[in-house]
């Protein structure tokens, strides 16, 4: 029995409120169970140095953690005049998960950067991130269009993340902060609205797993990401 009372393949309540910040062109507050992520999108008129001229945009992140979104306050990262390895390489998922379905000549010489806070942190902070930005990120798309700031068809699909694991011998889906520390396997799937993958992480926590564990991991990300793209769709009214 999982900590939660969930069957393997259950998810946790998934919610999307789209503008949840009136003065951002894209917002969305995603809820995974009790984690809960404010993400935002910005459209900015100017993109990298190494972009300019060239004819295409950028699509880029930054992630960060309240200090109370865990149970003890964590020191805020600017305080100490640096960022973590984690927040580093969580942004950097989020901006390359994004830009998998941009379409940045479409897009033209302007950058978007989506900026995810987590305000509650009970496990999967990144997959909640990553599957309420694209909703962000779509809403700003959209803002641009109806001013005709685009050159075609910007995204070319949707984007999605849920992590799965092995808890106590079973695959199971969605795991919280009490399934992920006791954890035999962690894994992170990134997946397009089509089915198609953008990244896997995988790590084993505790025993090395096989192949056919991770078979049953990835059946039940595509079952997840399957979910996850409904409710997007939804919550875009698409």
């Amino acid at each position: 029995m999982r900590p939660s009372g969930r069957e393997p393949s259950q998810m946790r309540a998934v919610t999307i409120e789209r503008n949840a910040a009136m003065k951002a062109e894209g917002s969305c507050l995603v809820a995974f169970g009790d984690t809960k992520v404010l993400c935002t999108a910005s459209v900015e008129t100017t993109v990298p140095g190494w972009l300019r001229g060239k004819g295409k945009g950028w699509v880029t992140a930054e992630y960060g953690m309240l200090p109370r979104a865990t149970g003890t306050r964590t020191r805020r990262e600017a305080a100490s005049g640096r960022q973590s390895g984690r927040t580093q390489e969580i942004q950097r998922l989020i901006g390359r998960s994004l830009r998998a379905v941009v379409d940045l000549e479409a897009l033209g010489e302007v950058q978007i950067t989506l900026d995810c806070d987590v305000l509650e942190a009970d496990g999967g902070t990144r997959t909640a991130a990553i599957t309420g930005a694209y909703v962000a990120l779509a809403d700003a798309i959209g803002w641009m269009e109806a001013r005709q700031l685009t050159r075609g068809k910007v995204l070319r699909d949707s984007v999605a993340a849920i992590s799965c694991g092995i808890y106590r011998g079973t695959p199971v889906l969605d795991l919280d902060y009490l399934e992920d520390v006791e954890a035999e396997t962690d894994a992170n799937f990134v997946m397009t609205g089509s089915g198609k993958f953008v990244e896997i992480q995988g790590t084993a926590e505790g025993a090395p797993f096989d192949r056919a564990e991770l078979n049953s991991l990835m059946g039940l990300a595509e079952q997840g990401i399957g979910e996850l793209t409904l409710m997007q769709k939804s919550a875009l009214g698409a």
